[in-house]
């Protein structure tokens, strides 16, 4: 197995899973059980780009800091498919779907989610728990999303566990879905 590239500048706050596919370049630090999947870019030349403890990166993500601002991932994001994100920070329990980009000076709240394909165009403002569509994007409705992003988060984090052991099929295993029932129990309890 090749290890991915990893810049002088990147630091691994704690078993982070990192495809060697990956390629991360510049100031870049990477939580606690974070994931960073197949064909991820991130370049961090001028400012810096935090990936927050449990946050998943998926395939394809393209990763890069502003003109004036770096790029801010809060903890237990996803990061889905075919996303851009430039210079912008993303708030905790925030889900951004496939093909979305997001601009320097955007700012999104915890337990929101971006829809697939959204533009949300430089200096957008998304206060918590919206759902945010379109091109430009705006807000559509207002949600707390916190419990399913935090869910979704998880199966990536044990997935990157799995990878990391050569295990490719966790979540088609009837354990892990036992699993998954007893960590939506305890995302249930400890939020309210």
């Amino acid at each position: 197995m090749t290890l991915p590239f990893l810049g002088p500048d990147v630091r691994d706050l704690g078993a982070a899973f990192i495809e060697p596919s990956a390629r991360i370049y510049g100031k870049v630090e990477i939580g606690e059980a974070a994931s960073v999947w197949c064909n991820v870019v991130v370049r961090a030349e001028s400012h810096e780009v935090v990936i927050g403890a449990r946050s998943n990166i998926q395939d394809f993500v393209m990763i890069h800091v502003g003109n004036g601002t770096g790029t801010i991932i809060g903890e237990d994001c996803s990061i889905t498919h075919h996303v851009t994100l430039h210079g912008c920070t993303i708030g905790d329990a925030v889900l951004v779907g496939i093909g979305a980009t997001i601009m320097d000076g955007c700012e999104i709240g915890a337990g929101s989610i971006i829809a697939g394909g959204a533009f949300l165009k430089e200096g957008t403002i998304v206060p918590p728990h919206s759902i945010v569509m379109g091109s430009p994007g705006a807000v559509r409705s207002t949600r707390d999303c916190s419990l399913q992003n935090r869910m979704n988060a998880f199966l990536y984090r044990r997935n990157a566990e799995a990878y990391a052991q050569g295990d490719y099929r966790l979540w088609s295993s009837e354990g892990f879905r036992a699993e998954m029932t007893a960590e939506r129990k305890r995302l249930m309890a400890a939020v309210g």
